[in-house]
Formats: C-alpha cells, sequence, structure tokens
C-alpha cells in the first residue's frame, strides 16, 4: 500500500475532506495501512477529531498545513486520521488509553500507537510551537520516534500496561440491582455537584448533561422533591435563555465555556438537541414552575424553535438529519452567531432599543467586543404574548440577515444513533403538542436509516446496521448504540401508533444485539463480535454527552418487558444492569441512565388502550396519555385484550360494550376500565406519584 502521499479525497467524512490537502500523508482507518505500518517499520500518528470541531481546525492550520511539521511527521510515522462520530467506537478505546496515561481526553485525540494499533503515548492539541506549558509538536514528534526506536523495552512496558488496563475496564464490578430507595439515594446525591445558583453542574465549561437532568427530574417526580425538581427547572431556564441557545436560529450549541451559560462553545450537535427536545417535553407536562399553575410557555416555545431548526437547516435529501454545525466560518469561531450593536439598529431601527433591552446587546458586547444574543438579565420568564411576538417578528429579520453571512461548516453525515435519538425526540413533541407533521418527518426519517442504513434484503433477516451516511454512501459496522437507539425509536413509534411492525422490529433488532454484542460475563460490547480492527472491544456504561449503550439498552429491555411479559427481556436488563452496579456507589453521577433502566424495570406504568378503530375518541385518549408525564410508560394499542401477553397484567380485561377502553396498570394492580378522554387523564393525574 503507497503510503507516500495523503490518501483522504476519496473519503465521505467531511472531517476527513477538511484534511485531504494537507501536506502531511494522511491515510483513513484500515487494517490495510496498520499492516503497511509494519511493513515499513514504523510507529503510528493517529489524530482523531470530528467537522464540528474548533481546536481541531487550529491544530490543523498550526501544524497539520504547515510544510517543515509535515515533513516530520511524513518521515518519523504512519499518519492516520480518523472521524471520531464515524468510529466512535475507536475513539472510546484511545481516550480511556489517554486517560490511563493520567491525561485529560478530548478532541483533538492525538495518539501513537505501534503498528499493531497498540496505544504506548498520546495527548490531545499540541501547540506548533511551545506555549502554555505544552511543548511544541514538532519536539513532540522528534521525542516519540527517539523513544520507539531506542527504547523498545519502554514500549513494550507502556502497551502491556495500557492493554491490561483496558481490559480490566471491561470486567465490570458486579452487584444488585439498585432498589428504588437506593436509585433515590443517588438522584439526591447528585445535589451536591449542581450549581443552585446557575443551574447545571458547578464550575465551567458547562455542558447540558440530559441523562443527569432526567434522573434529578425522575426522582424529583417520584419521591415529592422539590429540590430536584427546582434544580432541573432552573438548569433549564437558564439554558434556554442564555447564550448556549440560539436566539435567531433556534438549537442549542454544545456547551457553555463559561458557568453562566453565555459564550457557548458555538458549534451545534444534533444529538444534544433529540435529548434536551424529550427533557424539555417531560418538564413541560410537569404542574409548572413551583408554586405556579399550568405548564411554563418557556419550554413548548424552545421544543418548537428546536425542532423547526432541525427541520429548517438539518435535514438531508431523503429525510434523515445531518450531523453537526460548525463552530467556525470565515476561520473565526462564534462569527456566524455574534453581533454588534450597530447591526441590531440597523436592521431594527425603532424596534432596536427594546431589542437590546431584552437580548443584552451593548456598544461594547459581552464577548470579545462582539453581542452573544440571551435574555438571563432581562429575565428567565417569557414576557407578555404581545412582547413576545415582537421579538418573535425581529428576531426573523436577523434571521434573514444571518442566513446571508458566511455559513458554519455543516456535517452533513447521516447517523444511526443521533438519528435514532432524533426521531424518539420528534415523535414525543409531535404527541405533546398535537403537531402531526412532527410525526410525519419522524417517520420519515425512521423510514430512511432502515432503507439506507441497513445492509441485506428486508424481509430476510439478519439484517444489520451501517453507522455512517453520506452521499448516498453507508459505511462502517453498525455500533451498539445504533441498535440500541433505533430499538428505542422503534418501541417509541409503536406507542405512537399502535403498530406491530415498529415492536417487531425492535424485537428483531434485540436479539441481533444478543447475538452480535453481548458478552457471556454481562453487559454489551461497544463492536459487534466479527469486529477485527480494535486492540480491545469496550462496554461502555457510563454517560457522557450521549447516554451510554448499556444503559439505552437496558432501558430497552426494561421497556420490552413491560409491553410483552416475555421474562427474557427482564433477565437481559437485569443481568445488564448488574454487571455494572458494583461502581455506582462512586460513579452514580456518571450513571443516570442505567439508574433510569433500573427504574423502569421496578415501576413501569403499563398502560393498555384497547380501541378497534382510529376514532376520535381513541385519539383523545391517546393525547391524554402523552398529556401526562409517565417518562416510565408502556403503551400497548390493540383491539382486542386477547392479544395481550399471557404476563401482562390486563391479561382477560375486556373492552366495555365495545367501546374504547383504557387499563393502567401498576405492578400486578390494574385499574378500573375508563373510556374517555377525560377520566383517562384524571386516572393518569392521580398516580401514585405519577409512578416516574
Amino acid at each position: 500500500m503507497k503510503l507516500a502521499h495523503n490518501n483522504l479525497g476519496s473519503e465521505t467524512s467531511p472531517y476527513l475532506l477538511q484534511h485531504r490537502d494537507n501536506p502531511v500523508h494522511w491515510q483513513p482507518w484500515s487494517t490495510e495501512v496498520l499492516a503497511a505500518a509494519k511493513a515499513a517499520n514504523k510507529p503510528v500518528l493517529l489524530s482523531i477529531g470530528y467537522a464540528a470541531c474548533h481546536w481541531c481546525h487550529v491544530m490543523a492550520h498550526e501544524s497539520f498545513e504547515d510544510d517543515s511539521i509535515a515533513a516530520l511527521m511524513n518521515e518519523l510515522f504512519v499518519n492516520i486520521k480518523l472521524d471520531r462520530e464515524e468510529r466512535p467506537d475507536l475513539d472510546s478505546v484511545y481516550q480511556n488509553a489517554l486517560a490511563l496515561l493520567g491525561q485529560q481526553g478530548g478532541w483533538p485525540l492525538t495518539m501513537f500507537l505501534t503498528p499493531d494499533g497498540d496505544p504506548f503515548w498520546g495527548g490531545t492539541y499540541f501547540p506548533k510551537e511551545a506555549r502554555y506549558g505544552r511543548p511544541g509538536f514538532g519536539d513532540v514528534l522528534k521525542s516519540v520516534a527517539e523513544i520507539y526506536a531506542g527504547q523498545p523495552e519502554n514500549i513494550r512496558h507502556n502497551v502491556t500496561q495500557i492493554g491490561q488496563a483496558l481490559q480490566q475496564m471491561n470486567s465490570g464490578a458486579t452487584g444488585s440491582v439498585p432498589s428504588l430507595a437506593m436509585i433515590d439515594q443517588c438522584g439526591h446525591g447528585c445535589l451536591q455537584i449542581m450549581d443552585e445558583q446557575n443551574g447545571g453542574t458547578n464550575g465551567a465549561p458547562k455542558f447540558p448533561q440530559p441523562s443527569l437532568l432526567a434522573l434529578l427530574w425522575r426522582t424529583g417526580m417520584r419521591t415529592g422533591a422539590d429540590a430536584l425538581k427546582r434544580i432541573v427547572r432552573h438548569s433549564l431556564d437558564r439554558m434556554c435563555q442564555g447564550g448556549i441557545y440560539d436566539h435567531v436560529g433556534g438549537g442549542f450549541a454544545r456547551y457553555a465555556v463559561d458557568d453562566q451559560w453565555l459564550v457557548p462553545h458555538f458549534e451545534k450537535m444534533l444529538y444534544d438537541n433529540a435529548q434536551l427536545i424529550d427533557l424539555l417535553c417531560d418538564v413541560w407536562r410537569d404542574s409548572g414552575p413551583d408554586g405556579k399553575d399550568g405548564q411554563n410557555p418557556l419550554y413548548a416555545t424552545r421544543i418548537a424553535e428546536t425542532v423547526d431548526w432541525i427541520l429548517r437547516d438539518m435535514r438531508i435529501p431523503g429525510g434523515a438529519f445531518a450531523a453537526s454545525l460548525d463552530a467556525d466560518s470565515e476561520g473565526v469561531e462564534g462569527k456566524f452567531y455574534v453581533w454588534d450593536e450597530a447591526e441590531i439598529d440597523e436592521i431594527l431601527g425603532d424596534d432596536a432599543a427594546l431589542f437590546k433591552h431584552m437580548y443584552d446587546v451593548s456598544p461594547t458586547g459581552n464577548w470579545e467586543h462582539k453581542n452573544i444574543l440571551n435574555r438571563t438579565k432581562s429575565g428567565l420568564e417569557l414576557s407578555d404574548p404581545e412582547t413576545e411576538k415582537k421579538l418573535a417578528d425581529m428576531r426573523s429579520k436577523l434571521l434573514a440577515v444571518r442566513n446571508k453571512r458566511v455559513w458554519p461548516g455543516w456535517d452533513d453525515k447521516a447517523l444511526t444513533d443521533w438519528n435514532a435519538m432524533t426521531i424518539a425526540a420528534l415523535a414525543e413533541a409531535a404527541m405533546v403538542f398535537k403537531r402531526a407533521e412532527w410525526l410525519d418527518y419522524a417517520k420519515l426519517a425512521y423510514n430512511f436509516v432502515i432503507n439506507s442504513l441497513m445492509t441485506g434484503e428486508k424481509g430476510h433477516g439478519h439484517r444489520r446496521f451501517l453507522h455512517s451516511y453520506r452521499n448516498g454512501k453507508a459505511q462502517h459496522a453498525g455500533m451498539l448504540e445504533d441498535y440500541a437507539h433505533m430499538i428505542r425509536a422503534a418501541l417509541r413509534l409503536y406507542e405512537c401508533f399502535g403498530e406491530d411492525t415498529y415492536l417487531r422490529e425492535a424485537t428483531e433488532w434485540c436479539e441481533t444485539v444478543e447475538n452480535l454484542f453481548a458478552d457471556a460475563k454481562g453487559g454489551y460490547f461497544q463492536s459487534a463480535s466479527d469486529a477485527t480492527d480494535l486492540v480491545v472491544r469496550q462496554k461502555p456504561y457510563m454517560d457522557n454527552a450521549v447516554p451510554a449503550g448499556n444503559a439505552v439498552m437496558a432501558q430497552n429491555l426494561a421497556r420490552l418487558y413491560a409491553l410483552t411479559g416475555d421474562t427474557k427481556y427482564r433477565d437481559r436488563a437485569e443481568i445488564t444492569i448488574a454487571t455494572f452496579a458494583g461502581r455506582m456507589d462512586d460513579q452514580f453521577p456518571n450513571m443516570p441512565g442505567l439508574l433510569l433502566a433500573a427504574e423502569m424495570l421496578q415501576n413501569p406504568v403499563q398502560i393498555v388502550l384497547v380501541a378497534k378503530s382510529r376514532s376520535q375518541v381513541y385519539m383523545e385518549m391517546r393525547r391524554a396519555i402523552f398529556a401526562t408525564c409517565l417518562p416510565n410508560r408502556a403503551i400497548t394499542i390493540l383491539a382486542d385484550t386477547d392479544a395481550l401477553p399471557d404476563l401482562h397484567p390486563a391479561k382477560g380485561k375486556t373492552a366495555i360494550k365495545g367501546r374504547e377502553t383504557a387499563y393502567v396498570c401498576q405492578g400486578p394492580v390494574c385499574s378500573a376500565p375508563v373510556t374517555n378522554a377525560e377520566d383517562l387523564a384524571k386516572l393518569l393525574a392521580d398516580l401514585p406519584n405519577k409512578a416516574a
């Protein structure tokens, strides 16, 4: 294989294509490239990043576009570029390896490997010249190459130590499935890391962390602990009104670099927005801010605006959704999103004074002499409807002007797991807010994934997901997260429509996960059993920006048990949770997803809606279910209760005089039948602690 030139030109990843003209002889990741490195007796320099990564761009401009640095890299190493969004399993391995070296992870990730792919040293961003306590990249390259050539015993020692530690991470720490009391204890324990003043977790940077907030919220619902619910609402208020939210175009940025939620890292990721839509739907459905009646209109507004942004700016041909929008445009971070006061005055004229007051606009700006629009100073609640209508009209004018600017880079690859998260979020929001068109978009994206991101022919079994799609090409074997989130999306659509196809697909994919990803010792590997290019298969159980694959899978299994009564799903969920439960005592803030799975397993709300036709009464009753915040619901819609599984608590119950009839079951006990939406809504509202 020829390594003497840059081989990224035929890739589809926007991130890899950003580097196709570098003087570095970049290669895409493959076993053939590793074999060529072995033949050349050269170590591998692996650089991992993604298209929207600001510091990846900085390092590229400083070093990878520099002829002298590139010459060093080409002479001393075989250089591989990897898009972490295309291969999160590889990124996870090498991020963990860096952590074992005692360093903070992140992107760009710069790892040095043997030709077998074994890591022996690494870092993240290196400046071209030494500064800020970081060595210059040229010096790093020379030192690593000298150590590799002259101290092979040290390299072998590092490889062995890191390899053993990576394997040890997979051993888990078994324990008992946490009881509801322990889950409550963990939820309350998370309060100590929360920022009571600004919301979110203490300090900066601040990430949204929807999984953690969901644990706090659901614990607060179940226990009636106002402190937990209050910190979730306060965190969402600060995010929804802060600079992390794009007040002109909709959607949330990946994180805030400060502790006030003012200054975003301007990249916008699909997965953040999908998770936040889900969480905002849950919190909106509750009784509203403490001491006030009715849902908070701020959340409904932000949900609608964020969905509008996804549908307007993130859809690709065919109906799937793109991965991200970059932080940079014209080589400047945030340039697309910030404003001068003079621009606001010119565009809005006489209305500018009101807008500037509401959105913290000043002559000197609030960030690097520019203005990041935010509403935290003018209040965390929306204003009166007339004022909000005026502000919406003004924002439309600003959006029209902003759309003429040079846009940030758009990573238009469709990722199976991120699309599945968005499908589930759109479906939930559609049902909550009675927006049928959002449900249509969810179905369209679901069908896109089924048709464009699966191998094999429909109806022939053994179909497998692929992970990434761009420009007509689907590639990279599907990972645990792809299956887990598509199962979750299928179950969400099953709850919306009551169509058996979705349940059947979810159960089929569960069996594929069992066959390809299950570990005999418990839990699931991130990569399939036939993956050949990893030094170790990881078992993700801690939530990061996205929930861990094992957590989502355990939640799915718990929900499937509630829907089907099949004890194999209960057993698999228990085994998965127990595999990692021994780590919960000290790691519970990082494991909310598994705690929520344990809660679903023990405390489901099983709702059966019997309807022979999709009548108006049926539609109203279905809406009543979705109008109530019931995160642990398991909805079965069918024509006759005879179709219920034998172990379902509503088995044997019948429709009342042929009318649409609902039963709500907790544990082995089911409610009396109800036959209209009003009675069903009251029944659900009066559930003990809403069985959250």
